[in-house]
């Protein structure tokens, strides 16, 4: 198994993690990036699960695969409309808490965003 088939492997293994926490309503909101194939692979692993989901190129070579409950998607699709890293502190606070990322830390990094503006 050559380094990059481990990588897409462990890739994978963290994505169907991801999927069972989504399923189990651990998480709301999940985002993987990824190259443009394997997106289009999982993608259709979610159709037959009847997950919704939402693909955004990030470049030629990679694209970012939002999933999770549909709700969540419209809001994602409301102000993620650039790359990750040009959405304002507000937008990147608001997206970090969608995706379960710790408040404090997201309130950090708001306020150190923020402060650099």
């Amino acid at each position: 198994m050559s380094v990059q088939d481990y990588l897409r492997f462990g890739q994978m293994k963290m994505f169907l993690h991801h999927i069972y926490e989504y399923q189990k309503g651990i998480r709301s909101l999940v985002l993987c990036t990824m190259c443009p194939t394997c997106a289009q692979l999982l993608s259709e692993r979610l159709e037959r699960q009847g997950i919704d989901y939402l693909i955004q190129p990030v470049g030629e070579e990679k694209v970012n695969l939002f999933f999770g409950k549909r709700i969540c998607l419209e809001t994602v699709r409301a102000f993620v409309d650039k790359p990750l890293n040009k959405l304002t502190p507000e937008e990147d606070f608001m997206l970090g808490t969608m995706l379960g990322y710790d408040v404090s830390i997201q309130c950090e990094r708001f306020c150190r965003r923020r402060a650099a503006l």
